[in-house]
């Protein structure tokens, strides 16, 4: 920017008298004739050299304080602001690949999670599962018992009503059979006849 700056100061100058120049040879005039239509254009004039020589101590001043002041803060500011946004930048990648491994281990750890989850569900169905066998199958020896109590009351009850029923028929039959016959029958040839008869109604 300091190299570009002395052209730059000379740019006026130099294009006020490169167009001046220009524009008397397009009407034709020589610098000297056009320096009396144009008394700015009169070197020969002191005030037009001293004004000549005042702009470019002019711009030369301009020059050294915009070199020398106001160019280097603006420089600086800018690979301040340079320093700034490029910091940004890195704070910014550096947050987004914090932000990614927190993410990537928030994945992981619900992964975790769910598995672990998964697992002690299975295990606690299974549990359950087994519990309920062995309950069941207690379950089962339980009636197994009573059902085999009950059939044994049942069977205890029929032979008990059997001989009782036996009994009774003996002793009908017995009376039966003197009123017939008029005299009292064989006691164990009635108990064999009754046997017979509950037996073939048994079958």
């Amino acid at each position: 920017m300091r190299r570009l700056l002395p052209a730059a100061a000379r740019l006026p100058v130099a294009s006020a008298l490169a167009g001046s120049t220009l524009a008397a040879w397009a009407l034709g005039v020589t610098p000297a004739q056009a320096a009396v239509g144009l008394p700015q254009m009169d070197f020969a004039n002191p005030l037009t050299t001293s004004q000549v020589v005042w702009g470019a101590l002019i711009f030369v001043v301009l020059y050294v304080l915009l070199s020398r002041g106001a160019l280097p803060k603006v420089a600086s500011v800018l690979e301040e602001r340079a320093r700034t946004i490029g910091a940004d930048l890195d704070a910014a990648k550096q947050a987004k690949l914090e932000a990614d491994a927190a993410a990537a281990e928030v994945a992981r750890a619900t992964r975790e999670a769910q598995a672990s989850a998964a697992a002690e569900v299975a295990q606690a169905a299974a549990a359950a599962k087994a519990a309920a066998e062995v309950e069941a199958s207690r379950a089962t020896a339980a009636l197994d018992v009573q059902l085999a109590e009950a059939e044994a009351r049942i069977h205890a009850a029929r032979a008990s009503a059997m001989a009782a029923l036996r009994d009774v028929a003996t002793e009908t039959t017995e009376a039966l059979a003197g009123r017939l016959i008029g005299r009292a029958p064989d006691h164990a040839a009635v108990n064999q006849a009754v046997a017979a008869a509950l037996a073939a109604r048994q079958a």
